[in-house]
Formats: structure tokens, sequence, C-alpha cells
């Protein structure tokens, strides 16, 4: 009797259990009705799970009798959580959703060439900026060698699609830069004021651009500073035009980065001769710094930067027969604290404000011409992830602007003009990411000025669409405003001005596969509300208007490649536009004269290992620019010579943080013109004289030593040069 009960509770526990157990089955699909093999599926907080099949069945038992949480995941798919009842879930059907944060998912190109640790995309890195031949470590000089922008050797500003270069602004960390160039006169092409070394990402927006960004009618260029330095180290270099010192010191929650350099261009003017009568060569002392402060959720940084500069030259005008001096002094300071950081769920903070200040004192031989700008702006951007599949962007900037000058002859004329202006701003912008291979931005920007009196609302929308593993393709639309220049708002006592306006449609295809980079782009820019004026010169009492239009229409191709050969990487830009404006003084509807048809620029690098050496080539060409020639009855129809320049740069790695650095810049001296200046009035003949208008100096030659001091003994400025 005993025997019979030892084994009839054994049996009745064991008849239990496998009453208790219950059976979870089912199929997991794809969004397209697909299976998925080898998906994970379980029971949150317990080993009772399965795999899926080839047919993508699945089915396992439990103990578990009460509701649980069933998770499905898989790589490239949304993981799959919902409370079931565990006795009652059988045969079920589970679709995945596409990962849209996988590494391959498409990405917004329209109208943006982007560079840096988070791009998706690496158009151009930072590293470029300074190791392109010909740039000489200028920012916009490597812009120069994109498509979409122009060659405008006498200015030597970023001029993008058809666009004059005040027509692009300039932002550090989103915060906008007022005076993003040096101070210079007639013909005498300036720089950017930013040294590349301090910033870890570039993203150049050719046009269509987000609503987060306004009061820029063609492009925008946005710098982004280093997050986080390497190591503690010490930067020295040494130029045939100057020196420069750097220091970064880092510690365990912040960091701090400061360069300084003094450039004086007369030693080297006195051995290498230029196009250009000095009085007093180029001088500059400036600096910069980036302070760095890592909290729990966010970034605090506080950036800043100054520049003192002078020159004094005499200049030929085709209109006096002696040259006139100009001599100019300028001070431009800038200072920039942003932070960027998360809380609550899903929430980002942007927030910024920024100063810029700047100086001119000019002297045009008695004439006494100063001017100085004042320029704040401040900035709030939130940003939610309402899901993998939405976020939602809004924000407010708020721009001040005083701007005076102070015109005297120094016998009988004094006069002063200047404004006062207040934009208020606001923007949303929601990005839909419908699945992995389609993307959507739309938003709008208000916009008022207190000065014009006027609200504008600005619509963009952009549209992504991947068609392959490597290539897709992206649509823009966007309309954009933008006060007008100082040249014309100056006089704003005198006359009432409008924004004028730009919008853009903006067709693009991306190829991309590692080493390699194609894309392809289309554009057409509608312009209205130019500015034009019944004078020569513009001058206070011009009849101004805001009737001009214009339009700029191309086509710009990019391809860049590190795998045809070992340690060689190059890339090549074509750009076609054909663009007519109706605007200044223009008569009728004509080309500007800072815009060629046809640009194509060859940029190659190639490292000899042996040799210590990295060398690069760049080649720049670009067709005839018009000009007007009023010995001929149509207007604009001139066209200089095309414009051809090669130029070469070599580091050699003397020891492991020593670096001797050469370049030479349009190394057969071509003589490039970039356009003609005529006389006001006829000469006895009935002509009108003209004279030409070339670069300062036919070659630029740049040797300098670099020497990184640094704990590792392993740094060096390479990345730099």
């Amino acid at each position: 009797m005993k025997t019979k009960l030892l084994l009839t509770i054994p049996f009745l526990f064991f008849t239990a259990f496998i009453l208790a157990q219950n059976t979870i089955s089912g199929k997991v699909l794809d969004q397209k009705g697909k299976p998925i093999a080898g998906a994970n599926i379980y029971l949150d907080g317990t080993y009772d799970g399965a795999t899926s099949s080839e047919t993508g069945e699945f089915s396992f038992e439990t103990t578990e009798t009460e509701n649980k949480f069933l998770v499905v995941s898989f790589l490239l798919f949304e993981t799959f959580k919902t409370e079931i009842d565990v006795a009652n879930y059988k045969d079920q059907t589970i679709k995945l959703r596409e990962n849209i944060n996988a590494l391959d998912a498409v990405v917004i190109t329209a109208g943006t060439l982007e560079s840096g640790d988070k791009a998706r995309v690496s158009v151009l890195k930072p590293l470029d900026i300074v190791t392109t031949a010909g740039s000489a470590g200028n920012i916009i000089a490597a812009l120069q060698t994109l498509p979409g922008t122009q060659t405008v050797g006498e200015d030597g500003r970023l001029f993008v699609r058809g666009g004059e270069a005040s027509e692009t602004q300039t932002f550090v960390d989103g915060i906008r830069v007022a005076q993003p160039y040096g101070a210079t006169t007639n013909n005498l092409p300036t720089r950017g004021r930013f040294s590349p070394f301090l910033f870890s990402g570039i993203a150049f927006s050719t046009g269509g651009y987000s609503a987060e960004y306004g009061e820029a009618l063609s492009s925008v260029l946005l710098l982004n500073t280093q997050d986080e330095p390497d190591m503690d180290k010490t930067d020295i270099s040494l130029m045939t035009v100057g020196l420069g010192v750097g220091n970064t010191q880092k510690w365990k929650k912040s960091s701090l980065s400061v360069n300084t350099a003094y450039i004086n261009l007369a030693p080297y003017q006195a051995v290498i001769p230029q196009n250009v009568d000095w009085n007093s060569p180029y001088q500059s002392f400036s600096g910069e710094t980036v302070y760095r402060y890592h909290f729990t959720n966010g970034i605090f940084k506080l950036y800043a930067a100054f520049d003192a500069s002078k020159f004094d030259l005499n200049q030929e005008n085709i209109n006096f027969e002696d040259k006139i001096r100009t001599d100019l002094n300028n001070n431009n300071f800038y200072l920039n604290a942003s932070y960027k950081g998360t809380f609550g769920t899903g929430w980002q903070l942007t927030s910024g404000i920024s100063y810029g200040y700047s100086l001119n004192k000019v002297k045009y031989d008695i004439n006494d011409v100063n001017n100085d700008e004042n320029a704040a702006q401040l900035k709030l951007k939130l940003r939610k992830t309402v899901s993998d599949y939405f976020k939602l962007s809004f924000g407010a900037d708020y721009f001040i602007t005083k701007f005076n000058e102070n015109f005297d002859d120094n016998a009988s004329i004094q006069a002063s003009n200047g404004y006062d202006s207040n934009i208020a701003a606001f923007y949303t912008e929601g990005d839909i990411l419908f699945s992995k291979n389609l993307a959507a931005k739309v938003g709008f920007r208000l916009s008022n000025n207190s000065l014009l009196n006027e609200t504008n609302i600005a619509p963009r929308a952009s549209l992504a669409y991947k068609v392959s593993k490597s290539s897709q393709f992206s649509f823009a639309y966007g309309d954009f405003t933008q006060t007008p220049v100082v040249d014309y708002i100056k006089y704003s006592k005198y006359h009432q001005f409008e924004s004028e306006k730009a919008r853009h449609y903006i067709l693009n295809y991306q190829f991309t596969k590692p080493g390699q980079t194609f894309r392809a782009e289309a554009y057409y820019k509608d312009y209205s509300n130019l500015v034009q004026y019944d004078t020569r010169d513009i001058q206070y009492n011009s009849v101004f208007n805001n009737n001009g239009s214009g339009y700029a229409k191309g086509l710009d191709l990019f391809w860049r490649d590190s795998n045809l050969h070992k340690n060689l990487e190059y890339w090549i830009s074509y750009s076609y536009i054909d663009s007519e404006r109706q605007y200044k003084n223009f008569p009728a509807m004509a080309t500007p004269n800072f815009i060629a048809n046809h640009s194509l620029s060859v940029v190659t690098k190639y490292f000899i290992t042996e040799w210590k050496s990295q060398i690069g080539f760049t080649n720049s060409y670009s067709s005839g620019r018009p000009y007007n020639d009023p010995n001929q009855t149509q207007f604009m129809n001139g066209k200089t010579k095309s414009y051809n320049s090669l130029s070469f740069n070599w580091a050699y790695l003397l020891t492991t943080q020593k670096i001797l650095y050469f370049s030479v810049s349009n190394i057969f001296g071509t003589q490039n013109v970039f356009g003609y200046d005529y006389a006001r009035t006829p000469d006895s003949n009935g002509v009108y004289q003209r004279q030409v208008v070339v670069s300062t100096a036919d070659r630029f030659f740049f040797l300098g030593f670099f020497w990184t001091i640094s704990k590792n003994k392993n740094e060096n400025q390479l990345k730099n040069l």
C-alpha cells in the first residue's frame, strides 16, 4: 500500500506539471508580409522562448499562467513588446517594423554637404580644409572646391549657386556669426575669420536648409566646435607669414583650448613682390578659445574669438590720374555661449547667445569712413522624440543689430548713416520617418522685422527615398527671406525697404559606399523683391525699390574616391549654372559678373609612407565671367578668359611630432583675369578706357614648421595641415 502511495504522489505532481504548461505559438513577418527567420521570441523575465523558423513560425511551452510580456527582437527591426494572456496566445501573427535607426536608414541630403564624426555621409572632412592644396588653411578656399560654389578671386568670400556672398550666413554651434570675414577693400580678397583647428564638423548647405536657420537667401555654413579634445598638448607654428601658438588643457569634466596667431606679410613680400603697391602690408593679431564643461545630461561651450588687422596700400583707379591711398584698421570680437542637453523623456534642449562687434577705420586719401556694428542673437530650441518615427523641433530666435557709419571729407562734408534692426523669429519642424527607406522633413519659419515693419512666413519641406542599400533620391523645397545688405539698409532713414526673397527647388541623387561618394543635384532658384537703384553708385539720394527679380538653375556633380589606389584620395566636382538677374542698377535682365557658367575642381592627396610625406594637388577651372563694356550697346556682353589654377602642397614628417610643410598656389603663374573696371566718362575719342582686375599675386608660396608637444609624444599637427 505504501509503495502504491509513493508511486501515486509523483505521478500526480507530474500530471499537474503537464497540465500547467501552456503553448505559445505564432508567426513573425515584416511589414510586407515576408517571414523573418531567426527572430528571438521570449517571455520577459523568464527563460521560456524560441527562435523563428525559415517560414517565420515559432512555438514554445511555458509553465507561466498569468499575463506576461512577450518580446520579439531581430537585427534591423524594432523590438516588439506586448502584454499577452499566456493561456490563450496561439497561432498569432506578429509584424515587425524596420528599425529606422539602422546605419543604412535614409537621410535627407538635398542641398547639404556634411562632414564630421556625427555626419551620416562624409563629403568633406574637417581634415580636408587644411590639406587641400591652395586653401592655405582657409575654410572658404577649401569649400570653393565643392560643387555649387564660384571662385571670385578678387573677393575671396563664398558665392553659392548664383547668390552673392552676402546671401550665405555662417553659424558656430548653431549661433549666427554677423561678421564671418576679415576686413578688406576693393579687389583685395579676404579670408574667413575662423581657424579650422577648433572645429570637428562642417555642414555646408547649398540650399533648401532647415527652418531653424533664416536671414540667408542662398546657403548656410554650420561650424561645430569640438566636444572633447584628445589630450593635453601644445602646438607651435613657425611660418613665412607669421607664427602661432596653441594649447589644450583637459580635466575630468571640462577642457580649454586656446589658439593665437600673428601674421605679417612684410618679410614675405620683401622677398616675393606682389601685384599690390603696399605702404604697409597686411598685419593681424588674432586668437580664439573654446571652454567646454560636461554636465550629466549636456554640454556647455563658451567660444570667443578676436582679430585685429591693418594694412595700407595705393590702388590704381581708371577714373583718377593718381593712385588712391587706402589705410584700413579693423577690430573684431565674437563671443558665443551655448548649451545642449537632454531632459525628461525624449526631450533635447539647445540654447545660446552670441555677440559680435566690428570696428572699421578706413582712410581714402583725405576722406575718413568709420563704421561699427554690434550684433547679437538669442536662441532657444526644443526637440522632442515622440517616437522612433517622429521627432518635433520648435524654437525661437531674436536678432539685434546696430550699425553706424560716419563719413568726413575733412573739408566740407560730414554725414552719418546707420540702422537699428530687431528680428524676432519662431520656427517649427517635424522629422517623419515612414520607414527605413522613406523620410520627410516639414516645417516653417515665421519672422518679424521691426526695421522693415513686415512679417514673413517661410515654409520648408524635404523628402528622401532610398532606392537601394547604397543610393537614394532627395527633394527639397523652401522659401527664404533676407534683410537687404548694409550698403542699402544703412539709408533706411531715407527709404523704406522690404526683405529680399528666394524660392528653392532641389533634386538630389546620392550614391555612397565605403570609400566612395557620388552626388548629382539639379536645382532652380527664383528670386524676387531684389533691391534696385537708379544711380551709378549706391548713395543716400538714390531712388530704391524692391522690384528686382532673377533666377538661377543648374547641375552640380561630385565624386570622391579613396579605393582607386592605395594611399590615394581624390575628388572631382563640376558645376553648371545659368543665372540672370535684374537688380542693382541693371537696365535689363543679365548674368552678374561673379558667375561663371562652368566650374571644375580636381583635388588629389597622396600619402607616401617611405618618404613620411603627404602631397596634394588641386586644379581649379572656371569658364569666363561676364562684364559690362560701355563701348558696346548690349549690356553685360563681355566675357573674361577662362580661369585656371594648379596648386601643390607637401607635408613632411621630420619626427613624430615635428612637421615641415610647403605649399604653392597657381604653380604656373597663370595670368587670371577677374574682370575690368571702366572709366565713368569716355576719352576725347569717345572710348571708355579700362583697367584689368587681376590677382594680387601670380603665385603664393608658404613654408612652415609645426611642432606639437604632448605627453604621449605621438600627437602632431598633420591633421591640421
